[in-house]
């Protein structure tokens, strides 16, 4: 990092240089023992490439705004033009490993479109992935096979064996975070009943006339998650996305006012920061099956 400015690492090569490792065996990917790592204090860097790291050991670790310590072994992933932070101390033993992957190795094959389907590669770092005994054993495996592959003498059938591989190891990723959404039920319902609470407080503030509508963006950010994992934790919990949540809330709300006020539809789709009844009308069918005056005579 110079004047405060991210360091932009373009290649692998460079990033091994950066690391004090040597240069690696294939330009376009690279598995590092993650002990042989000695990145210098306080480094902050942008990469031109993906890449998946198994850390053990890691003091802290920022990703955007976001801290974590690593005292127990996760996986993480982060995609181009992400910005990492490091800050190492030497008093825990550290192990792992990290992949780094550049986008033209995956040039014109399967995974090339797919990886960006990956959405985890978007989450922040505090919403890596818990790893039981069992999963990282296999994660490992498949980690080897890569690694033995890229060593050995590349022939026409490499770059297929170490793709395939690749797609196996995002595979088991998104099973594995998929378990992780079920298994840590109390930090993952606490985020749902804080989404609860942040929606009523908000539609029950000033904010809805000033603002708007409540953005993905806004309800992730007041969360501290990132919009990605927001959604896709919802989905698991719920069903529903955050965009759906956040219009679930709206059209409670306006049943309230239907049925307990005299307001006219246009004030209501107003209070509820809409500039156009129309776009109110319209969302409230979508949701009810019903307009707005149709749902008031109900309860006349």
């Amino acid at each position: 990092m110079i004047n405060g400015t991210p360091a932009r690492v373009k290649t692998i090569t460079q990033a091994h240089r950066v690391l004090a490792l040597p240069t690696p065996k294939h330009p376009l990917i690279s598995v590092v023992d993650y002990t042989q790592v000695q990145a210098p204090a306080g480094v902050s860097a942008v990469f031109d490439f993906y890449s998946i790291s198994l850390k053990r050991g890691v003091n802290k670790l920022i990703y955007g705004q976001q801290e974590y310590d690593f005292d127990e072994g996760v996986l993480y992933f982060l995609a181009p033009n992400q910005v990492l932070s490091a800050e190492e101390t030497s008093d825990k033993e550290r192990s792992g490993w990290i992949l780094f992957l550049h986008p033209d190795f995956l040039w014109n094959t399967s995974l090339a479109k797919k990886i960006k389907q990956y959405e985890f590669f978007n989450y922040s770092v505090n919403e890596a992935l818990f790893l039981s005994e069992n999963e990282e054993t296999i994660l490992n495996g498949i980690i080897q096979n890569i690694q033995q592959e890229y060593n050995a003498n590349i022939d026409k059938f490499s770059q297929d064996v170490i793709i395939a591989q690749l797609e196996l190891l995002l595979t088991y990723s998104r099973r594995f975070y998929e378990r992780q959404f079920i298994t840590r039920k109390i930090t993952n319902h606490k985020i749902l009943e804080r989404l609860e609470d942040l929606l009523n407080d908000y539609f029950n503030s000033e904010d809805i006339l000033s603002k708007g509508l409540p953005s993905v963006q806004y309800v992730a950010e007041k969360l501290t998650i990132s919009t990605k994992y927001l959604s896709n934790l919802l989905k698991q919990l719920t069903g529903q996305t955050t965009q759906q949540h956040i219009q679930n809330k709206l059209i409670e709300k306006a049943k309230e006012k239907l049925s307990t006020t005299d307001l006219s539809v246009s004030e209501i789709a107003y209070q509820l920061g809409f500039e156009h009844s129309q776009s109110f009308n319209k969302l409230f069918k979508t949701k009810t099956n019903l307009s707005p005056l149709e749902f008031r005579r109900s309860f006349n």
